[in-house]
């Protein structure tokens, strides 16, 4: 039977956290953080639930271009608390009429930067949603900005704090699987063709041309009645890649975080993809209909100066061998084989005979199994002493570079020599080019 490590998790403090840290939920404030939440959709609810559940905040203010999406949730916050937050649709107005402590940064990728920036400058700390931008130097600009201002800036990796997560961590650390070799990060979930869906016009109460902002306007292809299947919004859009950078950009930034997190590295030497749409077929988009256009099958190797790690997703052929296993990292030492899961917590596999199999289950919340509860914690403990964060933007700055330069040699179709230091890519102009893109006006990409 496997043996229990959950004593890893009662000692260990990790990047400065004590795991108890979580207690200070139920410290009494005599004022509350004034809140506001850009961005009002599924997750974003999740992060304002554990908001409001902490005891130390007021939600002032919610802003969403969706009515569908704001006017529910703001009724959600009002069952829940009390609160009676004033609804935006622009969060620019919202940052000029409201003065608040904390901003949560919920909206699609490519709204990040400038919403993140803009609260930063309202003198707001901000919680902002992975990947922290959609181009390698919206999120410099968004490090930068964040050190400028002397706010805290925390990132939605929860990983990084999930009890399972922090005593796997400790365990490899410590040596439990040897000197690590390799690291494969994986995503595997079933899936098929996928047919042209027919552009409609927008539902009443959507500001789509706002939706679109700085990225360009693609024609509205959403589904409000089945937000799963709805085309780009409102739960689709990570797989248009104007708006995200596909599986890599969304699930990936968890998982090469953990590479980085637990190898204590900050950035690869060579990055090579490739990778394409074998099953879903070439992407469509005409004034009639449209398909998504992100990769559903991708390889992505990572060089490091000590090892190699990949990242390898794949949308089709979902099977019952792989449904136990099928997201995570697998960390290849020369003791044995280390898996750190998700809703599986982690195992590691001796290669001794006669060695027993080692696991720990993980501590997980609902809805939709996250640590949201633990990190809103941290964040609010580093508001409270100014000490750094577990999520830092800084260092999900670097995660966030490592899927994004996955999916820039996919899209240039060759390997990429990184200078980390330097944030630019060596001896390949076209390649730099892709490190920014052209924003959509009136919209004025941040500068670093």
């Amino acid at each position: 039977m496997p043996m229990n490590r959950r004593d890893f998790l009662k000692s260990s403090v990790v990047s400065g956290l004590v795991l108890g840290a979580p207690r200070i939920l139920t410290a009494s404030r005599t004022t509350k953080y004034h809140t506001a939440l850009i961005g009002t959709g599924w997750w974003g609810m999740n992060i304002a639930r554990v908001a409001m559940e902490s005891g130390e905040c007021k939600m002032v203010a919610m802003c969403d271009v969706d009515r569908n999406q704001l006017d529910p949730a703001v009724e959600k916050i009002e069952q829940l608390c009390g609160d009676k937050p004033k609804k935006y649709k622009d969060f620019r107005e919202l940052l000029d009429r409201e003065k608040i402590d904390i901003a949560i940064v919920a909206t699609p990728d490519h709204w990040h930067a400038l919403a993140t920036i803009a609260a930063l400058k309202a003198g707001a700390h901000v919680y902002v949603e992975k990947p922290i931008g959609h181009t390698i130097m919206e999120g410099r600009a968004m490090v930068n900005a964040a050190r400028a201002s002397g706010k805290v800036v925390q990132v939605g990796t929860h990983r990084r704090i999930s009890p399972h997560n922090v005593s796997g961590r400790k365990f490899l650390r410590e040596g439990g699987a040897g000197k690590i070799g390799m690291v494969r990060a994986f995503v595997l979930y079933g899936g098929g063709p996928e047919t042209p869906r027919k552009n409609i016009e927008p539902p009443d109460g959507l500001d789509w041309n706002m939706w679109c902002g700085p990225a360009p306007l693609r024609p509205y292809n959403g589904d409000p009645k089945n937000p799963w299947r709805g085309g780009i919004h409102p739960r689709g859009f990570r797989q248009y890649l104007d708006y995200a950078n596909g599986t890599l950009g969304d699930w990936g930034v968890h998982w090469v975080d953990q590479i980085l997190w637990i190898m204590e590295e900050k950035w690869p030497r060579t990055v090579f993809s490739t990778g394409g749409r074998p099953i879903k077929g070439p992407p469509v988009l005409t004034e009639q209909e449209q398909t998504s256009d992100a990769p559903d099958s991708q390889l992505a190797c990572y060089e490091f100066e000590s090892f190699t790690a990949s990242w390898e997703h794949r949308q089709f052929a979902g099977n019952s061998v792989e449904k136990a296993e099928n997201v995570g990292c697998y960390f290849y030492g020369t003791k044995g084989t280390f898996h750190m899961g998700w809703r599986q917590g982690w195992t590691f596999y001796p290669l001794g005979r006669g060695q027993k199999v080692v696991h720990e289950d993980p501590e997980l919340h609902l809805p939709d199994h996250q640590n949201i509860k633990e990190l809103w914690a941290d964040f609010l403990d580093a508001v409270k002493t100014g000490r750094r964060r577990v999520c830092d933007i800084e260092d999900i700055h670097l995660s966030t570079n490592m899927s994004l330069l996955g999916m820039l040699s996919l899209k240039i179709g060759r390997s990429v020599q990184w200078d980390g230091e330097r944030e630019v890519i060596i001896g390949d102009p076209e390649a730099n080019k892709l490190l920014r893109r052209k924003y959509r006006k009136p919209w004025v990409y941040p500068e670093a």
